[in-house]
């Protein structure tokens, strides 16, 4: 497949670098040149120029692509480059653009009229990813198919969980309502075997099915915590999405630096208070007492600020942490320090464009992008070698494991006994890097 990416920033170029393992045909466009140069070294070509320009679109086959994707800073830009590679060709658009308003279903039909396919609002989905933690506080990860019917969860486990210390072979007694998909140990991905056995601190990737979710719960000692009230230090465009999602059903706190946006944000949202400071100080942390908070989530700039004042909101006993973490190279050391849920904007929306990628349906489906896994899915066809035999006997690749399946509607695990059908929409978990290797066994 070849695509286009325009802009080398945060986002552009952490999906560039994710696809250049994929063995896809990646061209990276950017007006600055000295953005480009950190890239020279993956498997992509780089190209100086302008999305905007109908001779730099042209210059590298452009309307040739099968997706081409702006990811600029600028909103503006984003939708013009998109309408201008579809007149030249493009099969399939996508633009970041920073306006929730777009997203409504009344202007659907102009977007698609300019020649743009899919929007991708970060901020909206790192806030949507939020709104989903402070529902399911016992949860590292939610990852959702068909409405529910499958669900991959990601949980830190504990001394108090049943399943600590046992081989996954042996965990016969509850494997009809959960399957053990990847274990992330020492800051390292484990696609795990029957031999493997959880150890406390490990974080857990589990699939299961709808009816099955307190189960899981419970098999990981975990209790879910009702969350009532809220703080949040930053109030940046995430915090706004934020309080669209939830402001009505619990109450919120942002504590942000800047008086003019503090101004800003209490006049548009009255229901919420409002404190222009720094939660670094001392005194206003004490005066604005965390531990009163049944979840905090720190937004801020700085990757290493939001988790201190994480772990300073876990020391005081708030349940649930959030920490924004967009220095990928942080994730690793954020979880190892038990902060609580990790947010991260390029990571969601590379998911989210992987998806694209892979064709999957939006309305019920989405990739998970981690730090160092994906999870996608897969829709089985007629012929594919993963429906030659059972699961325990197609000699699968160690680098992904087949979590879950859909069949006609309903969501199943996935064991040795399983006999992949045509129709099926599978549920993989692999290594970053790994997903290539999927079309051995899928078409």
């Amino acid at each position: 497949m070849r695509i286009v990416i325009a802009g080398a920033g945060e986002v552009g170029t952490h999906l560039a670098k994710m696809l250049s393992n994929e063995k896809q045909d990646i061209i990276v466009m950017d007006v600055d040149n000295k953005k480009l140069e950190p890239l020279e070294n993956y498997n992509l070509l780089t190209h100086q120029g302008s999305a905007i320009s109908f001779s730099d679109l042209n210059a590298i086959k452009t309307g040739a692509c099968d997706l081409f994707i702006a990811v600029t800073k600028s909103e503006a830009r984003n939708i013009l480059a998109c309408s201008m590679a579809k007149k030249l060709g493009a099969k399939k658009t996508v633009a970041r653009i920073d306006n929730d308003e777009f997203f409504n279903a009344n202007w659907r039909e102009h977007f698609t009229k300019l020649g743009i396919d899919h929007l991708i609002y970060p901020e909206m989905l790192a806030a949507k990813e939020i709104a989903s933690a402070l529902k399911r506080t016992w949860a590292r990860n939610w990852f959702e198919l068909f409405d529910g019917e499958l669900i991959v969860v990601g949980v830190k486990i504990r001394s108090n969980a049943i399943i600590v210390n046992r081989m996954l072979k042996d965990l016969s007694d509850i494997s009809q309502f959960l399957h053990v998909s990847a274990i992330k140990r020492n800051r390292e991905i484990i696609i795990p075997n029957g031999e493997d056995v959880i150890q406390e601190n490990d974080i857990v990737y589990i699939a299961t099915t709808r009816d099955y979710i307190e189960d899981v719960r419970e098999a990981c000692g975990k209790v879910q915590t009702p969350v009532d009230n809220v703080l949040i230090v930053g109030g940046n465009d995430i915090a706004e999405q934020l309080i669209k999602k939830i402001g009505k059903s619990v109450d919120i706190k942002i504590i942000d630096e800047n008086e003019e946006r503090c101004e800003e944000l209490a006049q548009r949202y009255p229901n919420c208070k409002l404190v222009q400071g720094d939660f670094r100080d001392s005194e206003l942390s004490e005066e604005e007492s965390v531990s009163y908070y049944d979840a905090f989530i720190a937004l801020g700039e700085n990757s290493a600020v939001n988790m201190m004042a994480c772990m300073i909101a876990k020391t005081n006993g708030v349940p649930k942490t959030i920490a924004q973490v967009e220095d990928i190279q942080f994730i690793n050391e954020a979880e190892a320090l038990n902060i609580g849920t990790i947010v991260n904007k390029k990571l969601l929306a590379s998911s989210r464009i992987f998806q694209i990628l892979i064709d999957a349906d939006e309305d019920n489906a989405r990739c998970l992008a981690l730090a160092d896994a994906e999870v996608a899915e897969v829709i089985v066809e007629e012929g594919d070698r993963v429906t030659r035999a059972e699961v325990k006997d197609l000699k699968l690749s160690r680098d992904f494991t087949i979590a879950g399946l859909v069949r006609n509607g309903r969501g199943m695990l996935v064991g040795g006994n399983t006999r992949i059908q045509a129709g099926d929409h599978v549920v993989v978990f692999c290594l970053q890097g790994a997903m290539h290797k999927l079309d051995k066994y899928f078409s």
